[in-house]
């Protein structure tokens, strides 16, 4: 087993936790990303001679291999450019393949399916002069290591994992009053499309509005009645998520996500979602960032992504990454990781969502961003009730 003695400046910017083996690499992730990863692969950079853990990326595993060479490609170069901010680029990386079996498959056969996609990742990170300097499988409750030989560490069942929360990483979080929020399938759950009887006639809602829409937004003479109208609509809905009672704790998210899709009518959605395709609108609707803003923006923006269904499922791009940056901007930095990676898994070119989730995944301060987005506001001479008519 290749030995890897990593050390991160988590979960505290004073406390400096080592790692040793793979282990203690697996039982850190979710503290690092701040929930378990399932279905993923995690990309960690290394910086200098002690293997200091810098930025992070995960991303879903695509079901078809035609695709991973150029994913594999994407997240290298994403995770190149995660220092630049700093001046720090990775010196090195850690790779984690995170997949339960599939019904009748082993963890050993997911281990050997996913070899070509190891190999790619650890082709083109070192192609950016970043090694990866272990690769590891994780699936079925046992690891393996894709760059390890030698049978007599990394046997050809896998090893089992230790108990969950144990090293030193987790007594850190522990110490430290961090929680872990779940898996990433129930974070994920939330942004989902929203399914039968629902998706019917959103869909249906989501046709007639872009028959209506789509001509104008195109037009010079009416893009910016709709972006102004679009915005007024989103505006009078953040009241209403305002003004709804705040979620029982007793119903859980399910149940609270329930009834914010209770306050929003099909045509409402339609059009707001069909709106923030334009480009100036999505960054006008993203000054609802803080303050008495946040908590319903956030609501509102989830969902509308779950109003994005069938046909219009890459539409979610614009409310996804408006909840990643909502979530950002308050503090909650695994929810912004888990919306924008979803919005990249729609839309891989998405731009705003790129730069939104390399911040974030940088550990960047989220506040240079609401000062310009504050500064546009005051350029446009527009408070909150101004935009909402």
């Amino acid at each position: 087993m290749t030995q890897h003695s990593g050390s991160t400046r988590q979960p505290s910017a004073t406390t400096q936790v080592t790692l040793r083996g793979p282990a203690e690499l697996i039982d850190s992730l979710p503290y690092l990303l701040g929930y378990h990863p399932d279905d993923s692969i995690v990309l960690v950079g290394l910086h200098g001679p002690s293997g200091r853990f810098g930025g992070r990326l995960r991303v879903g595993i695509p079901a078809r291999e035609e695709g991973w060479p150029g994913l594999a490609e994407q997240l290298a170069d994403c995770l190149r450019g995660s220092g630049v901010p700093r001046g720090d680029r990775p010196d090195a990386a850690l790779a984690f393949l995170c997949q339960d079996p599939a019904d009748g498959e082993s963890g050993r056969a997911v281990m050997e399916r996913l070899r070509p996609l190891a190999q790619r990742l650890r082709t083109a990170c070192g192609a950016l002069d970043m090694p990866v300097y272990e690769a590891l499988c994780v699936s079925d409750g046992r690891y393996w290591s894709y760059c390890c030989p030698d049978a007599r560490c990394c046997p050809a069942e896998g090893t089992p994992l230790g108990v969950p929360g144990t090293s030193a990483m987790a007594a850190a979080a522990a110490y430290a009053g961090l929680r872990v929020e779940g898996t990433l399938k129930e974070m994920t759950a939330r942004l989902a499309p929203l399914g039968p009887p629902a998706a019917g006639p959103q869909e249906q809602a989501l046709d007639i509005a872009g028959t209506a829409l789509v001509p104008r937004m195109l037009g010079e003479a009416d893009r910016a009645t709709v972006r102004a109208e679009t915005l007024a609509l989103a505006g009078r809905l953040l009241d209403r998520y305002r003004d709804a009672a705040t979620a029982d704790r007793r119903e859980g998210v399910a149940g609270a996500d329930a009834r914010d899709d209770r306050l929003l009518s099909h045509e409402e959605a339609a059009t707001v979602i069909l709106g923030l395709q334009d480009r100036i609108t999505r960054d006008w609707a993203a000054e609802w960032m803080e303050g008495e803003d946040a908590a319903p923006a956030l609501r509102l923006w989830r969902a509308l992504a779950r109003r994005c269904v069938g046909a219009y499922a890459e539409h979610a791009a614009a409310p996804l990454t408006l909840a990643g940056w909502v979530a950002w901007s308050g503090g909650d930095e695994p929810g912004a990781r888990v919306a924008l990676g979803r919005a990249l898994e729609l839309d891989p070119g998405y731009v705003f969502a790129r730069l939104l989730h390399g911040a974030c995944n940088s550990g960047l301060d989220p506040e240079p961003l609401r000062r310009c987005l504050r500064r546009q506001r005051a350029a446009r001479g527009l408070g909150t009730a101004a935009v909402q008519g």
